[in-house]
């Protein structure tokens, strides 16, 4: 076993591991995390594969913005963990049903696109010199795939207003303000200039009969 297998063995072992740990969690925040370490084993994973443009998006986009977004969302919106969980065993028979779906799903298109034919084998002309797969990447994704691709951007711009909208609930504890209303806050309503004379009068002095603190 060479060291690029033994490398592919690891950073898998280390992926799936981060993924299990991201579905079994109990705390958000820590989920998260393991998703972030998911996503950086699968770049490193992707590197192997000589796929460097995916790999620095990946991490780019994924763990440097989306997975931040996600743990600002988490801490601040106050999730109680217990009320998450109270109905986990009730839903689990058809979460366990999607789950298992998917991953036949996932698997059959795997495998058949790990066969390869000695057909295939012989049409597969070496690569020249100069080739580059980020610039066929670009090629596809803006021509063949572009329409896919706009849908895809649309779809994240919906979830970064929902991922907004969700943390600008009105809370009991802070104190808020509306930026319309101090925008079109004029300067009397600011201050108020009060006008008092510049010397007043002293106070009677008390009879001299009269002990101080008695009433006449």
């Amino acid at each position: 076993m060479d060291i690029v297998t033994g490398l592919f063995y690891l950073f898998s072992a280390i992926l799936l591991f981060a993924s299990f740990r991201v579905i079994t969690a109990r705390n958000p925040v820590h989920a998260a995390l393991y998703l972030v370490l998911a996503f950086s084993q699968a770049a490193a994973v992707w590197l192997l594969l000589r796929a460097e443009f995916l790999a620095i998006s990946l991490v780019l986009v994924y763990v440097g913005a989306v997975m931040v977004l996600f743990l600002f969302v988490v801490m601040m919106l106050d999730i109680h963990i217990d009320s998450l969980r109270s109905g986990f065993w009730k839903h689990f028979p058809l979460a366990g049903l999607i789950g298992a779906l998917i991953a036949l799903e996932m698997a059959a298109v795997l495998m058949g696109g790990f066969r390869v034919t000695e057909g295939s084998k012989a049409a597969a002309a070496p690569l020249a010199a100069d080739y580059s797969n980020t610039k066929e990447l670009g090629k596809l994704l803006y021509t063949q795939y572009l329409f896919p691709l706009e849908i895809a951007a649309l779809i994240l711009l919906v979830a970064i207003v929902a991922a907004i909208a969700l943390t600008l609930r009105e809370r009991k504890d802070s104190r808020h303000m509306d930026p319309s209303d101090q925008v079109r806050v004029k300067a009397a309503d600011r201050l108020q200039v009060v006008k008092l004379a510049p010397t007043q009068p002293a106070p009677p002095a008390p009879a001299p009969d009269t002990p101080p603190g008695a009433s006449t």
